[in-house]
């Protein structure tokens, strides 16, 4: 059974529970700060951060079940398809981190509500700039149009595992073009899956399914041993 009540943590310097002992909500623990050292022990142990709001503490989760695309049954529709023949956009890896990050945030905040505070902005930048640690890095994947940037997403990479964070778009489709790009590279460069983390509609429509939180840590923990590479 779950705890009733998640662990509380505090700073950065701190393990997190087990995610078994997480609330029936998925909550693992509450408090902490989001930092490069938090960030990377988190994705490690299938875990990530999801505030509810910038005045209460961080709330990190590990949900059950999980939702993860495997990475050969990638589903795109016939209208995605027509898109990818005639004129998509050109996709770019970590060419505008920073950019991604924020644009995810306001197209969350325009459509209601953002998941992306303040908190989330400075830790996964923070991350981005510093060397790879623990098998762990942030990446962008960008949909170009010129110099103009039209869609995107952006995701953590724990060794041969990849989770996918958030996505926007400002021209139709862009978004999605991404996400096509992102899960054929990971696929050619031998990861192992990609974690959508908690069930969507959008992603259902890509094949993505739910499994047992116990399956996904299992899988995790092979994938985040492997030493793989997005770029480069």
């Amino acid at each position: 059974m779950g705890l009733t009540r998640p662990t509380w943590v505090f700073g950065d310097d701190f393990e997190f529970p087990p995610p078994a002992r997480a609330s029936r909500d998925g909550v693992v623990a509450l408090g902490g700060e989001v930092t490069p050292r938090t960030l990377r022990r988190a994705y490690q142990a299938g875990i990530f951060p999801w505030p509810v709001r910038e005045d209460l503490p961080m709330f990190w989760f590990s949900p059950n079940p999980r939702f993860l695309l495997e990475l050969d049954r990638l589903h795109i529709s016939r209208s995605l398809a027509k898109i990818l023949r005639r004129d998509p956009p050109e996709i770019r890896f970590d060419t505008a981190f920073p950019e991604v990050l924020l644009r995810c945030a306001r197209a969350r905040r325009d459509g209601g509500g953002t998941w992306i505070d303040s908190r989330i902005v400075r830790g996964f930048v923070h991350l981005h700039t510093e060397a790879a640690q623990d098998n762990v890095r942030v990446h962008s994947v960008e949909a170009w149009r010129g110099d103009t940037l039209v869609g995107g997403l952006y995701g953590v990479q724990a060794g041969a595992a990849f989770a996918g964070e958030s996505m926007f778009f400002i021209e139709p489709d862009a978004g999605k073009v991404a996400l096509v790009a992102l899960v054929e590279r990971l696929r050619a460069r031998g990861f192992h899956f990609l974690d959508c983390q908690v069930e969507t509609e959008n992603l259902s429509r890509f094949g993505a399914r739910n499994v047992p939180r116990e399956e996904f840590l299992a899988r995790l923990a092979d994938a985040r041993l492997e030493s793989v590479t997005l770029t480069g």
